[in-house]
């Protein structure tokens, strides 16, 4: 386990080296792609459509950061397998470290872009308060949630291709159901209901209060959202162990 642990630390710091030298701006980027990001659909539904109101950009930013981090990171992981193949077929690595690799090198962009985000709060006249602590715990559970989706979707695509096209157009689906742009708790109590068996949607309304309302997450939610992690996450090192000889032969 020792040397898993070491090979992944080894690839993650490889990886964000590699990915800053490629391009011309190299760290930078990670800034200016979220921002950018976040700067059209601002425009969108703030500018062009005028919906929110008084403290919208706030609720908005916080949405989209929490979200983009999520989103990055299935799509790119749940293909990690087949991105590694040249490596997966040369020399034997337990297959499960590919997608948690994906994960934690988008767990570091996203830091970087929550600790602006933060800075932006500050500068903008959002006092900080105790409730910014909770923030390690929320940012821990949605780490474990989101290596648990990832995972179990990359035990999958080496054997069914097609279905990224089925996953991507998921995400999409979801992204509007999952309280970015709309805060779930004025929505009608059945809908409230449905709303908040989606984990994101739950973890996007858990940081706005933690954020902007200088409240404490729902610890019952959280726990849920890491039980059900949890026990994907066992369901997907089943699956990697059980086909563990097959993947090279597919990717």
């Amino acid at each position: 386990m020792r040397a898993h642990l070491d090979l992944i630390k080894y690839k993650v710091y490889a990886e964000l080296s590699a990915e800053a030298a490629r391009t011309f701006l190299g760290i930078l980027w990670w800034v200016i792609e979220p921002v950018l990001y976040m700067s059209v659909f601002y425009f969108i539904f703030g500018v062009l459509f005028q919906r929110g109101g008084e403290g919208f950009v706030y609720f908005l930013l916080v949405g989209l950061v929490v979200w983009k981090w999520f989103d990055s990171s299935i799509r790119s992981g749940m293909v990690s397998l087949q991105t590694n193949a040249a490596v997966i077929v040369q020399v034997y690595q337990p297959k499960f470290i590919f997608p948690v690799i994906v994960v934690l090198i988008n767990t570091a962009k996203f830091l970087f872009v929550m600790l602006l985000l933060l800075l932006f709060l500050l500068v903008s006249g959002k006092p900080a308060s105790a409730s910014w602590l909770a923030l390690l715990p929320l940012i821990s559970v949605q780490c474990v949630f989101i290596a648990s989706i990832t995972s179990l979707f990359a035990t999958v695509i080496p054997f069914v291709p097609d279905f990224k096209w089925v996953v991507e157009n998921g995400l999409t689906m979801l992204f509007f159901l999952s309280g970015v742009f709309f805060d779930i708790s004025a929505m009608p109590e059945n809908f409230q209901v449905w709303l908040r068996l989606n984990p994101m949607a739950v973890l996007i309304d858990n940081y706005r209060n933690v954020l902007l309302q200088g409240q404490m997450p729902d610890w019952w939610q959280l726990f849920w959202v890491l039980l059900f992690s949890s026990i994907l996450i066992l369901a997907a090192l089943r699956v990697f162990n059980r086909f563990d000889r097959i993947y090279p032969k597919l990717v």
